[in-house]
């Protein structure tokens, strides 16, 4: 049957798999509504657009599937642009559509109008298209999934005209059939094997493009040492001897690497924020696994280099790996000894933290997911804090927004219903986006919130510090934040010792409504 194009794209998107649409109704974009129900799937009401994209972004990450969200023309487009650059810069698939007006050049002075908006959505996305009509609407969609399944996930942004989505339209065509992926074998990685052979101190650095769980098995065959991204903490499980961690930005982390003699990097982007500095600080051999042209030609220079997922590529290392005399230049203890030095360091620039994150790992299941905002008690956390499973800790790395944490969370939360999910937030960020709370309350998620409340912006007044000026606009009045749980309908705590946020914490994924964890430096 023939129906407004606005309901068509809802059942279109079931048809690929969607279930959950975030976003925010408007005059503009109300059309897109009419089919959603229809449809069946779920919406989730953010209370800012900003909040829906994070929403998708959360989701994304938890289901593996793309986060999927409607927002109006002009502002609502805006302000989901910061979800989208997040996303961008942390791999993360998420379909933005859009309405858009019908004419922005003969006309002035219109509601939500931009003089561009396709071209500011294209900023921070893989590509922002505008669709003339209901085939073109069809074919982008459908380009979207296809390269979401094929390429390095991104976010894309599709608008389509207010009277295109009124007007009437065929239904959508039935999902083309997916492409056959080249997938990488063992002939292929015959170089690689060749020169793992003769390695002593063979090092793999794995990062979130890595996606297997192979890569113990394969470093332990191999007798490897390992560095993880923070986005690929967990590929290896806890406790591996010759795992030196999440450690890459550790300056001393160059000497070690300096050290192997031979570099396999998996997957990793290798950029600033993985490393902070310009030099990942090995002399020997690098051999380079990534999707991404440009990461495999980037001033790291690798000397052998395949283009491939980090899945196949794991699965044609574990076929050869018997093949592959096991290296012995690694020791556990040098291991052991580095890490104890990396984790003195930590706790040396930012006291208090660890101990308090050593407690919170306790009190949470293994396969918690946690989703973290900008703030000290992440930064620490992240380099001390290892992960028993992969993916299962998500950071706004990259573009490095504020506000990321808690309607990431809700995203996460409703793609694991049933299982653990977690926040954490510092006093700051957390009030760029708080108002998601009301949405964490409606949709019942038991969901733990750890506020770390140090009462200002410490991360910049440090930096301040540091460069010898004078600390300003760090410090802001903050409101009394277990109140303002409450009075969204949230549970709140604020405990005074450790052995009481242990309790809060497991009493939180216990509840039928989130709870606010209120923690500060004070709590040693």
């Amino acid at each position: 049957m023939k129906r407004p194009l606005g309901a068509q794209i809802s059942h279109m998107l079931k048809d690929r798999g969607v279930d959950v649409i975030f976003g925010i109704p408007g005059v503009h974009n109300q059309e897109m509504y009419r089919g959603i129900e229809e449809a069946g799937i779920a919406h989730i009401l953010a209370r800012h657009e900003q909040g829906a994209g994070f929403m998708a972004d959360g989701y994304a990450r938890a289901s593996g599937k793309p986060g999927v969200a409607y927002v109006i023309t002009g502002p609502g487009l805006c302000n989901i642009m910061t979800p989208m650059g997040q996303a961008y810069s942390d791999s993360v698939p998420m379909l933005v559509l859009s309405s858009c007006l019908d004419d922005t050049h003969a006309q002035r002075g219109q509601l939500h109008q931009m003089k561009d908006q396709r071209a500011a959505a294209e900023t921070v996305a893989d590509w922002s298209c505008q669709a003339k009509d209901a085939a073109a609407t069809y074919g982008l969609v459908e380009r979207a999934f296809e390269e979401f399944a094929l390429c390095r996930p991104r976010p894309k942004h599709i608008q389509v005209p207010i009277a295109q989505l009124q007007a009437e339209a065929p239904p959508a065509p039935f999902p083309n059939q997916p492409a056959l992926q080249i997938k990488v074998g063992p002939p292929d990685v015959a170089p690689v094997l060749s020169l793992l052979n003769i390695a002593r101190r063979p090092l793999f650095i794995l990062g979130g493009g890595c996606r297997s769980n192979l890569w113990r098995q394969i470093l332990t065959q191999l007798g490897a040492a390992c560095f993880t991204t923070y986005a690929g903490r967990g590929l290896v499980g806890c406790d591996y001897a010759l795992d030196f961690g999440s450690m890459l930005p550790r300056p001393g982390s160059a000497e070690v690497i300096g050290s192997a003699d031979l570099v396999v990097v998996v997957g990793a982007e290798l950029g600033e924020v993985d490393l902070w500095r310009q030099e990942l600080g090995h002399t020997a051999t690098m051999v380079r696994v990534d999707l991404d042209p440009e990461a495999l030609s980037d001033q790291h220079r690798a000397a052998v280099k395949l283009r491939a997922d980090g899945e196949s590529f794991a699965h044609a290392l574990w076929a050869a790996a018997e093949t592959i005399r096991p290296a012995t230049g690694w020791t556990e203890e040098e291991v052991r000894e580095t890490r104890a030095r990396w984790r003195a360091e930590v706790d040396a620039e930012r006291p208090g933290i660890v101990p308090v994150a050593d407690a919170l790992r306790a009190a949470m299941p293994a396969d918690t997911m946690i989703y973290s905002d900008m703030t000290q008690f992440a930064y620490a956390a992240k380099e001390i804090w290892d992960m028993a499973f992969p993916y299962h800790w998500h950071h706004p790395t990259g573009f490095g927004t504020l506000g990321y944490a808690l309607p990431a969370g809700i995203g996460g939360a409703v793609a694991r219903r049933g299982k653990p999910t977690a926040v954490i937030a510092g006093d700051y960020g957390f009030q760029y986006t708080m108002q998601e709370l009301g949405v964490a309350v409606e949709l019942g998620l038991p969901l733990p919130i750890i506020l770390w409340d140090n009462g200002k912006l410490k991360e910049i007044e440090d930096s301040m510090v540091r460069g010898q000026i004078a600390p300003n606009a760090v410090v802001a009045c903050n409101p009394d934040f277990c109140k303002l749980a409450e009075a969204f309908g949230a549970l709140s705590a604020a405990p005074k010792t450790l052995d009481d946020m242990q309790a809060a914490v497991r009493e939180a994924f216990e509840a039928r409504v989130p709870t606010l964890i209120r923690v500060t430096p004070d709590i040693l």
